[in-house]
């Protein structure tokens, strides 16, 4: 059997990421701890799995690196955004962590 999120935590994890604003991110594990829980790769199944319906590129990988196979398409709503960027000597991007993430209120 597969383990797959149950209905409620992709229902939880897709309204933490429709909350983060414009131009700022959460890692997956940021999305995990508002939900009370470790499951950082559970967040990218759902993620994955159903997140194409909402802001997707605003959860990232903690090294601040956009969604794997996205990273095109991501540095579009980033700089449209004005999301905080890093470029790297051989031509890539991170998402500037210490400036774009979002710590939702408790």
């Amino acid at each position: 059997m597969v383990n797959t999120p149950n209905d409620d935590f992709v229902s939880r994890v897709l309204a933490v990421v429709d909350d983060i604003p414009e131009g700022q991110v959460m890692t997956y594990g940021d999305v995990a701890a508002t939900l009370g829980s470790r499951a950082a790769r559970a967040v990218g199944t759902v993620m994955a799995r159903y997140g194409s319906d909402v802001t997707w590129w605003r959860v990232i990988r903690a090294g601040g690196h956009p969604p794997v196979c996205h990273e095109d398409q991501a540095l579009a709503y980033y700089e449209t955004e004005s999301t905080p960027l890093r470029w790297m000597p051989d031509g890539s991007y991170r998402v500037d962590l210490k400036l774009a993430r979002f710590c939702p209120s408790a």
